[in-house]
């Protein structure tokens, strides 16, 4: 679409992989409407090649430093640092993502208003954003410890991007699937992240074992990046040789293998909600502080959260499910309303508008 020279523009700054199919909606409909739409994305996670996968055009700036605390700390840092000639040189009038520490430090030092959109309260935030999107899920007081204005909107973040999904049943040749395949796709834990139970290693372990027991699994493993791909082939070697389990050999779409699968096992939170948003049974290994989404799922028995090893025995259920011939898909509500407060926050001024000064729009 042609965009006006003088139309407003929004950098959308991605960090880690959930974000990639999250942000492509939100960036047809804002380019939709007349805005002009930046994308800069960290190279770590697959994030760059799901960008490819998705064909969302960015600029490639920083990497990811490591599970170090100090390295973090560093990292974070020179990150934000080169995400300041960018900046520079594009002036947007307004930054967004989905918990960019790095573009929520480089937008205060540019005086760009800025807005975290988050589903998780226990996240910790160097810099108060201008505003937070959440879901109206967590409580407004909660998120509102950590910016000027808190916009909320319903349903949960996945709803966002399955509202459009189509499922594409070619991946079940690509990764050597078969009908009769009990698929069990597995998200290890997220050893580097600041959050990190080492009870999810242990969870992690017990279910992997679980499976390898039952004949008619096949696991797909999706490593968070090329360390731990290279540790787990380690570990588990004899499942890999075995094809009892793989690694896809390129990114994959997420959410479509999450279709295909009879059940999800995840360290992670956004495959288990994603799992959960369409249907598919799936069971938590995250130890870590429990978020209102989650907890919520879980009441609504959409998710499973595992606290033992004797759980992962007793409450798993390997069974193939019956998919749906025809997928009733998520309504808009989740993406118009995003959408609508990006709108809204686009067309203000932050820093001289009495309403956002105060917390309300």
């Amino acid at each position: 679409m042609r965009m006006s020279q003088n139309a407003r523009r929004i950098w959308i700054d991605l960090d880690n992989s959930p974000h990639v199919p999250f942000f492509r909606p939100l960036i047809d409909e804002l380019q939709a409407r007349g805005y002009s739409v930046m994308v800069t994305a960290r190279d770590a996670f697959n994030v760059v090649e799901l960008l490819k996968l998705h064909r969302v055009e960015c600029t490639t700036i920083g990497r990811h430093f490591g599970k170090n605390k100090l390295m973090k700390v560093i990292g974070l840092g020179i990150r934000a640092a080169q995400l300041l000639p960018f900046v520079a040189s594009n002036r947007p009038h307004l930054a967004i993502s989905h918990g960019s520490r790095a573009q929520a430090m480089a937008a205060k030092v540019m005086r760009i208003p800025s807005i975290v959109i988050g589903d998780y309260e226990h996240v910790t935030h160097v810099t108060r954003p201008d505003c937070m999107i959440v879901p109206d899920i967590i409580p407004s007081e909660v998120a509102g410890r950590f910016a000027n204005v808190v916009l909320q909107y319903p349903g949960i973040k996945e709803d966002v991007y399955t509202a459009s999904f189509s499922p594409d049943r070619s991946i079940m040749a690509e990764l050597g699937l078969f009908d009769t395949d009990v698929v069990v796709t597995v998200r290890p834990p997220a050893t580097e992240a600041h959050y990190h139970n080492p009870q999810s290693e242990e969870l992690f372990t017990a279910a992997l074992n679980l499976l390898a027991g039952d004949t008619r699994t096949k696991v797909i493993l999706l490593p968070r990046n090329d360390h731990q791909k290279a540790e787990l082939g380690m570990r588990f070697a004899e499942l890999l040789k075995s094809g009892k389990m793989l690694v896809p050999e390129r990114a994959v779409d997420g959410l479509n293998l999450v279709w295909h699968s009879d059940l999800v096992i995840s360290g992670g939170g956004t495959m288990n909600r994603e799992a959960a948003a369409l249907g598919v049974p799936v069971y938590s290994t995250f130890r870590g502080p429990i978020g209102a989404v989650d907890r919520y799922l879980a009441a609504k028995g959409r998710l499973v959260l595992l606290e033992s090893t004797a759980q992962v025995r007793d409450r798993i259920v390997l069974a193939k499910r019956k998919r749906p011939d025809v997928r009733s898909p998520a309504g808009r509500g989740a993406l118009d309303a995003i959408v609508g407060h990006i709108v809204a926050m686009a067309e203000l001024d932050v820093h001289s508008t009495p309403a956002l000064k105060g917390g309300g729009l």
